[in-house]
């Protein structure tokens, strides 16, 4: 029971730190600078949400580790099991993970136009969550190749997947005054897309080298995992590709059937998005061999 509320809590809190990462992106980075106040105010009230959940999934993994190496939901709510939890690798970078998510909270209630503190804070969360699990079965400077490889694999998936709400609130703006703006907004969103998307599948494959070297991924459960969640990437990635390619240069001419087959397949991939991050979440807990 304990494993499954770790499976939820995970989902819930890398979900909310990829929302946040994409919206944050969007009005300190893809946005012209006449809209990126627009886009940080239309946020706010998401972001801070989305924080919310960050810092109470954080602490609440953090609490229910201490149920899961110890007796049980006892152990839970124990502050010398919490102690203990601490004294680990494990323990120490959820940590560390709470702080980043309590200041990014701070932040975004105090000093809510801050967006790039808010950035930075999320980032940290992101290479801090990058030492926990299977990235960090070796030691050494492999170690460090493999935590830093799957940073940017966690990097890269936030920014393609917390894009793609944003992106779908400037379809709106591009129906009004801020047409020019919203647009180039997602132009850039759609260059850099390349990149994160590129990113994802590039480091994904090297991870999977370093945790499962040549072995036939589906000859065990974990293996059998990776090739699903390939299969709902690959999804992903056609439907990114006939947006960009195929509708796309239509939204040009005005097509209102090509604007409304868009946002059907971008919410499309928002959902392939949620499922891959629900198979990540569950499959992070099993064996790779």
């Amino acid at each position: 029971m304990l494993a499954a509320v770790l499976v939820g809590l995970r989902f819930v809190h890398f979900a909310s730190l990829m929302q946040v990462l994409g919206c944050t992106l969007f009005s300190v980075w893809f946005a012209p600078g006449s809209l990126q106040r627009l886009l940080a105010q239309r946020f706010l009230f998401w972001q801070r949400g989305c924080l919310w959940l960050a810092a109470v999934s954080a602490a609440a993994m953090f609490a229910v580790q201490g149920g899961v190496m110890g007796d049980g939901w006892s152990d839970v709510v124990r502050p010398d099991i919490w102690l203990a939890v601490a004294g680990t690798q494990t323990g120490a970078v959820l940590v560390w993970q709470v702080v980043a998510a309590c200041l990014a909270l701070v932040v975004v209630l105090m000093q809510p136009l801050q967006q790039r503190k808010i950035l930075l804070l999320v980032i940290l969360q992101f290479v801090l969550a990058a030492g926990i699990g299977h990235a960090a079965m070796r030691e050494g400077a492999m170690g460090v190749v493999q935590r830093g490889t799957h940073a940017v694999h966690l990097l890269c998936a936030a920014m393609w997947l917390g894009g793609l709400l944003p992106v779908l609130f400037c379809m709106k703006l591009a129906r009004g005054p801020w047409r020019a703006s919203a647009i180039a907004a997602m132009m850039r969103f759609s260059w850099y897309g390349h990149f994160a998307v590129a990113g994802v599948i590039l480091t994904g494959a090297i991870n999977t080298l370093l945790i499962q070297g040549l072995a036939r991924p589906w000859q065990s459960l974990w293996g059998q995992g990776l090739l699903l969640k390939c299969a709902l990437v690959a999804l992903m990635v056609v439907i990114a590709v006939m947006n960009r390619y195929v509708l796309v240069p239509r939204l040009t001419l005005q097509s209102d059937t090509a604007r409304q087959r868009f946002i059907a397949l971008t919410w499309a991939e928002v959902g392939l998005g949620a499922l891959v991050l629900a198979a990540v979440s569950l499959f992070a807990t099993w064996e790779p061999f």
